[in-house]
């Protein structure tokens, strides 16, 4: 019941804060001379980017989308301080005007460039070498000699496996699960480490718990 409440009260606050972002985002591109139905397609405009933004930081946290997050929130937060009082609506200065009238291609290129850039994905490990086989030894006539039997390869000195708290594989195998059911496939390593941002070593000590 509480949490039913909860996510109702964080639902609502929600619903005001972008009632007023979008208002005064509104307002600040009707004074800088962008009247009827422009002025509406701004906070439009900011709305998606951030939400653009949002999509992009859920499967990588890369500095394309750090970068295009703060553009999205200084545009967003600049409206609402702008509007607050400190700027003479009805004398927006030339600087302003020229941002407000920028913003549809800047806002352009950040979607564009968010929607059609891969994200980096892991190198493959090399491919260990096969041994080679032993070449065989010609018998001798008319005694054979003795072959001596192939010695066993030496054994490869066991990699130490980096220590994973077991809090942090709990919340892996919380995020291994969602991966699971969202896409319907086992969740890799690259992908679980983008997602928990931990070192490459780390996140293959995770995928091989959880395995």
């Amino acid at each position: 019941m509480s949490r039913s409440i909860r996510l109702d009260a964080v639902l609502v606050q929600a619903v005001i804060a972008g009632a007023l972002s979008f208002a005064h985002l509104h307002d600040l591109a009707a004074a800088a001379g962008q009247t009827g139905w422009k002025a509406w397609a701004y906070p439009v405009s900011v709305d998606l980017l951030l939400v653009a933004v949002w999509r992009r930081l859920r499967t990588e946290r890369s500095g394309l989308a750090w970068s295009w997050f703060l553009v999205a929130l200084v545009a967003s937060l600049g409206a609402n301080i702008a509007t607050a009082g400190l700027l003479d609506l009805d004398h927006v200065p030339a600087w302003l005007r020229i941002l407000v009238a920028g913003w549809p291609a800047l806002a352009f290129l950040g979607g564009t460039l968010l929607a059609h850039t891969s994200a980096p994905a892991g190198e493959p490990a090399p491919a260990r070498p096969a041994p080679a086989a032993p070449d065989p030894t010609p018998e001798s006539e008319p005694e054979r000699e003795q072959i001596a039997p192939p010695q066993p390869a030496p054994a490869l000195p066991q990699v130490a496996v980096a220590a994973v708290p077991p809090a942090l594989v709990d919340h892996a195998r919380k995020v291994a699960t969602e991966h699971r059911a969202r896409t319907g496939t086992d969740i890799d390593t690259a992908t679980l480490r983008a997602r928990l941002g931990v070192p490459e070593d780390l996140a293959g000590a995770i995928v091989a718990q959880l395995a």
